[in-house]
């Protein structure tokens, strides 16, 4: 029997009312010519918008198109979903039917979704299409995002005697680990932990079980907060659910494992990566969220000042050359280079990274993991990117004296070579790259700059208030009252927008080393890094810590963040 004729995406939107024949027509020509899939096409040209596209490829898919705007949704069939699951989902009950649920939701390309509810509510689930606008004012009327969610997961899951009777036999074996990672107030719970973190941009989870507790924390802002701490007993429970999630093995609870989540939240895609550590009381878990919607790929955005913004793209657009970005984890430096790339991204560049891991996919441009496992390292890697005729190269880490070496062959071959270093400041920067095995002269004809940068919390704008520092904080920075006399200085008070911390959000600031032909000859002669950093400075670099005092003058962040996250020079 021949299957039955799909439905062309042209004709459906004809018949909604949305096209006239001749834009079809139109649209169509495009795509012979360009390629492409034509509801990509239509969008681009402006004739429908995204969320008419939506409709339409759901009514092509045979899923029933409703309308959410004016209808009353009945409270038994609100009540089918917790508040939390709707809101991970971005979906809303609209109907039951002969014991089958009807949920409505505005992406049907994400039939995943359908299936995870069916498990969690452990009922056979049915979707249709609607406008995304309809399906985010029906989530604020009948699941507003209330506070508490999280602590009520908790006590409810608590209550799930299958869980607290494996964990009271002892050993798990296989069967009991998969029982309790399928069980649905597991997997509810988990729930409420990725979407509460996820909606407060939290960078990073911990799943931390120790002899009489099991801790929950979120990194926000590079800071940790615990949130409820669920039962010790369920600590095996959402480990196992995690490790589920990530396609990774459930079994093997001691050695350490790593692994990948891809979600789709409020329609956008989040990347989140899995960490398991074997401890003394059981399975530790890290997730890092990776979410592209928070993160800003863009020169202009991430804080670099206007002279620091040219100099940072007459760098990016170089024939050759070695531009190191350098710091702490977690100060930002794969965003910096992330948006230099974004900024070099055109059709008659090719560019090529190397990185562990690959954080964000970036349009356009080839991106290579690293696998150490299995003999793929940087400079492997980097080897075989040279034979593929790139113009410019990202190498995610310079580590040791092969993959550096490796990185100034391709600068003098003719290409700008992008990587990071962990050191303190960016003339501490040269004396590493020497100390890895570097021939001082070769660093010297190749690097163009060092980049160094911190992340300092911002104030909140909802609670930001002007108050006078003591001349105690003040000499910590170096200054005198007599000296800031005139300036103004800003902190946050607390509010509920910022959990009452005063900040919310962050904003890096750099110390950016041009390499001169002055500081080239002092790479040469091996000079030493203090030597180096007084002619940077005679030849106007701006430390870290004068970069984090325009940024308090600017009302940005506060005396106390830039005295945490730079060092006076001496």
């Amino acid at each position: 029997m021949a299957a039955p004729r799909r439905n062309l995406l042209g004709q459906i939107l004809k018949g909604m009312g949305l096209l006239n024949e001749g834009q079809v027509q139109e649209a169509l020509h495009v795509q012979r010519a360009q390629g492409g899939p034509l509801g990509e096409i239509l969008v681009a040209r402006g004739a429908i918008t995204a969320d008419q596209l939506m409709v339409a490829l759901g009514a092509q898919a045979g899923m029933e198109v409703v309308r959410l705007a004016g209808v009353a949704i009945p409270p038994a069939v609100v009540a089918k979903i917790d508040n939390s699951t709707c809101n991970l989902f971005r979906v809303v009950p609209v109907r039951e039917q002969d014991g089958v649920l009807v949920v409505a939701m505005a992406d049907p390309m994400n039939a995943g979704i359908l299936d995870d509810l069916r498990f969690l509510l452990n009922q056979e689930v049915r979707g249709v299409v609607a406008p995304a606008a309809e399906v985010e004012a029906a989530l604020q009327k009948y699941y507003p995002e209330a506070l508490g969610g999280l602590d009520r997961a908790v006590k409810e899951t608590a209550r799930d005697e299958r869980a607290a009777a494996l964990a009271r036999t002892g050993p798990l074996d296989l069967a009991d680990a998969e029982a309790m990672a399928k069980s649905p107030p597991v997997v509810k719970l988990l729930n409420y932990v990725l979407f509460q973190a996820i909606r407060d941009q939290a960078s990073d989870i911990h799943l931390e079980p120790f002899e009489d507790d099991f801790k929950v924390r979120y990194r926000i802002d590079g800071v940790l907060y615990e949130l409820e701490s669920p039962p010790r007993h369920l600590a095996e429970a959402l480990t196992s659910r995690i490790k589920v999630m990530a396609d990774l093995d459930i079994a093997e609870t001691r050695a350490p494992q790593d692994g990948r989540i891809e979600l789709v939240i409020s329609g956008r895609p989040v990347d989140i990566r899995v960490s398991t550590l074997p401890t003394l009381f059981g399975e530790s878990c890290v997730m890092r969220v990776l979410d592209r919607s928070v993160v800003s790929l863009d020169l202009q955005k991430i804080g670099l000042r206007d002279a620091e913004l040219e100099a940072i793209r007459s760098l990016i657009h170089r024939p050759h050359g070695i531009i190191l970005v350098t710091g702490p984890t977690g100060s930002g430096k794969t965003t910096t280079l992330y948006s230099a790339l974004n900024e070099a991204n055109d059709v008659g560049i090719k560019i090529i990274t190397t990185e562990d891991p690959v954080e964000y996919d970036l349009e356009g441009i080839v991106q290579v993991q690293i696998h150490e496992d299995i003999g793929l390292t940087y400079a492997r890697c980097l080897r075989a990117i040279l034979r593929q005729d790139p113009d410019k190269i990202l190498v995610g880490e310079i580590r040791d004296e092969e993959t550096g070496r490796m990185a100034v062959e391709a600068s003098l071959t003719g290409h700008v070579v992008f990587s990071t270093l962990h050191t303190n400041d960016a003339p501490s920067a040269i004396t590493r790259m020497i100390d890895i095995g570097v021939e001082s002269f070769l660093l010297a004809a190749t690097l163009e700059a060092v980049v160094a940068q911190r992340l300092v919390r911002r104030i909140c704008p909802d609670c930001s208030a002007e108050y006078t520092p003591s001349p105690d904080v003040l000499a910590e920075l170096g200054l005198t009252p007599r000296e800031v006399a005139g300036r103004t200085f800003r902190y946050g008070k607390g509010c509920a927008a910022c959990h009452h911390t005063g900040y919310r959000g962050r904003h890096a600031i750099f110390e950016i080393l041009l390499v001169s032909e002055r500081l080239r000859q002092m790479i040469t002669e091996n000079l030493s890094t203090d030597r180096i950093r007084e002619a940077a400075l005679e030849e106007g670099m701006r430390t870290l810590r004068d970069a984090g005092l325009l940024a308090i003058y600017d009302g940005i962040t506060t005396v106390e963040e830039v005295i945490r996250a730079t060092v006076a020079e001496t």
